[in-house]
């Protein structure tokens, strides 16, 4: 079980480390390895998120999320992202934003860096709103009750999440983003670009997770008359329209999944900065850590594990909402990725261990309440 979920993840770590050597060496070498576990470690969290969406998928989908979704992960958000940030920001043709980073790499990476303030208020508001969504809504099991027992019943009142998040992008934009900056002659309002990138994750998250919500609210609409009438359920025109219905639920909780890993991928892709400048070995390092973390996803779906340990799920959004905030911090203070990444495990940890607490205290329960007819058994003669 663990090397088919993880064998591509191991073939692809051989190879990418094979190819950093041929390209630059042991020290390249080095640094591909500590790119790697940075990016696991940072995204964790993101795995257990996505597990509790990818359980909801079909077998089919589960394997398009490990063979476009990596595409998309390791060369999309990994190589490409970069470049097309500094095209964007700078100005520049993507021909010579690639020239760029391969000849220039210190002007590169000062592109990226004054391109931050944009990327981290769109990851920003698109992980706040996930984590403000979960966090409001009504639970039948609830991990920190003191904390999320009041805010399910706030939660009632309508496009409370989006007005909060609103607050903070205000909130954002003209405090950590006051200073506006020199760029190429050009003076740029940082709480402009702010707002405006902020405001564009946020229309990101309502459509992307909109569209999938809708489609999944049909798709257990149409399950539910299907087992209320299951005669009229095996007719040929009921039958693919469930199909149909169920492709589209499908394919927007991929698309849903796939800008929530880019949401995810940014602090990596900036922090990645503080290690190398250089493009190919920052693909090879955060490509080798995206392939264990959607390994680690499918892992987890298939083990039962948000089942069996009911918490995690409570504890990864409590890191998304850490890691939001953290990113909006970034827009005008530095922090260190070992902090962000330890934030992320100590918040995952304390919810296992939670769980298993749970387990332990259910099965103590269950094994106190089958005693006495185990004992009532034993003087009845039976």
């Amino acid at each position: 079980m663990l090397l088919k979920t993880f064998g591509w993840s191991f073939v692809v770590t051989a190879v990418g480390l094979v190819l950093a050597v041929l390209y630059g060496g042991w020290t390249a070498f080095g640094i591909v390895a500590i790119l790697s576990v940075l990016e696991i470690s940072l995204s964790f969290d993101n795995a257990v998120v996505n597990a509790g969406i990818l359980k909801k998928m079909s077998a089919f989908w589960q394997k398009i999320f490990l063979t476009v979704g990596v595409l998309i992960a390791v060369f999309g958000m990994r190589l490409v992202f970069p470049v097309v940030i500094v095209a964007v920001t700078a100005k520049k043709s993507p021909i010579d934003a690639v020239n760029l980073a391969l000849t220039d790499k210190d002007q590169y990476q000062q592109l990226v860096t004054d391109a931050h303030p944009a990327i981290a208020a769109f990851g920003g508001m698109f992980l706040l709103m996930i984590f403000l969504d979960f966090i409001f809504e009504d639970r039948d099991i609830q991990w920190l009750r003191w904390i999320e027992r009041p805010l399910s019943k706030l939660g009632k009142v309508d496009m409370l999440s989006v007005c909060i998040a609103l607050i903070v992008l205000l909130i954002a934009s003209m405090t950590f983003a006051t200073h506006a900056h020199q760029h190429g002659g050009a003076h740029i309002d940082k709480g402009q670009t702010v707002l405006i990138s902020g405001i564009a994750g946020l229309i990101t998250y309502m459509i992307v997770g909109g569209l999938s919500g809708y489609f999944e609210d049909r798709l257990e609409d149409e399950e539910e008359r299907e087992s209320e009438a299951e005669e009229e359920a095996a007719r040929s025109g009921k039958e693919r329209s469930a199909v149909l219905l169920a492709g589209k639920a499908a394919f927007f909780m991929f698309l849903y999944l796939e800008v929530l890993d880019a949401s995810f991928s940014f602090d990596g892709v900036i922090g990645a900065f503080a290690i190398t400048n250089d493009i190919i070995l920052m693909a090879l390092g955060l490509g080798i850590g995206a392939m264990y973390v959607r390994s680690l996803t499918v892992y987890l779906v298939r083990q039962g594990t948000l089942d069996d340990y009911v918490y995690l799920e409570h504890g990864a959004h409590y890191a998304i909402g850490a890691l939001a905030v953290i990113l909006m911090v970034t827009i005008q203070y530095q922090i260190n990725e070992v902090i962000t990444g330890l934030v992320g495990v100590v918040l995952i940890g304390w919810s296992f261990w939670s769980s298993v607490r749970r387990n332990r205290a259910l099965a103590a329960a269950e094994g106190k309440a089958a005693a006495p007819d185990a004992k009532a058994e034993v003087s009845s003669g039976v």
